[in-house]
């Protein structure tokens, strides 16, 4: 099953998360070997700076799926002012690999 992972930042966090972006991505690096992770990226404020993320996720339930949520450095790292799962269905333009 997808899971999308939407998070959004506390305001005035954005140190947090580069000082913890290295390790945010070997994390998503990871998941991606292990064919957990369907796509991911950062939402942007008007003014094209990062202030949450979208990562979509392949796990058998809601709570494997809160488990990797759990897991990410930026999680771990207090970065997140909240996060919502949701079991999501790629329906349209969906890759022929995936």
């Amino acid at each position: 099953m997808l899971f999308a992972l939407i998070c959004k930042d506390k305001p005035g966090s954005m140190q947090v998360r580069l000082d913890t972006r290295p390790e945010h991505v070997a994390f998503l690096e990871g998941l991606n070997g292990e064919e957990k992770l369907t796509f991911a990226g950062p939402f942007l404020d008007t003014d094209g700076k990062p202030n949450g993320s979208l990562v979509v996720v392949e796990a058998p339930d809601l709570a494997a799926a809160e488990a990797l949520s759990a897991a990410d450095p930026y999680a771990k790292a207090g970065l997140f002012e909240s996060v919502e799962i949701r079991q999501w269905n790629w329906t349209f333009n969906k890759p022929v690999s995936a």
